[in-house]
C-alpha cells in the first residue's frame, strides 16, 4: 500500500493543479494525510470490510470537484499502472472512480466556501 500511496502522492505533489490546491489552499498536513491514506487504501482493498471507508473517505477532506477530481482520479490510475496488475489493481481503479464521484458529488457541503480551479 506505501508504494501506491507514495507514489500517487509523489504525483499530486508535482501536478501543477493539484499541488497548489492541496499543499496553497487545503494545506495538507502530508504526514497525517499519508497515514489516514495508507489505511484507508489497506482497508478498502483488504478489508476488513466495515463502515469506516466511507467515513474515511468523507474524512479526507480534499479539495476537489470536477475537472480537479478527475485530474486526482487519472493520477492514482497512473500511479496503479506503474506499479501493479492483476484483480487487486483493477479493485483499487474502480475504488478510485466511485470515490472520485463521491467526493465530487460531496464537494459543495464539504468545502461551502472553498473554490479550487
Amino acid at each position: 500500500m506505501k508504494t501506491l500511496v507514495d507514489t500517487f502522492c509523489e504525483k499530486v505533489n508535482q501536478d501543477e493543479v493539484l499541488s497548489p490546491a492541496f499543499n496553497a489552499v487545503a494545506r495538507v498536513h502530508w504526514p497525517h494525510h499519508l497515514f489516514t491514506l495508507y489505511n484507508f487504501w489497506s482497508a478498502a482493498l483488504f478489508g476488513p470490510k466495515t463502515g469506516r471507508q466511507s467515513a474515511a473517505a468523507r474524512d479526507l477532506g480534499l479539495p476537489l470537484e470536477g475537472p480537479n477530481c478527475r485530474r486526482w482520479q487519472t493520477l492514482f490510475d497512473a500511479a496503479v499502472r506503474e506499479n501493479f496488475a492483476g484483480p487487486k489493481a483493477e479493485e483499487a481503479r474502480r475504488k478510485v472512480l466511485n470515490l472520485g464521484a463521491l467526493l465530487d458529488a460531496s464537494f459543495p457541503t464539504r468545502n461551502p466556501t472553498l473554490t479550487v480551479s
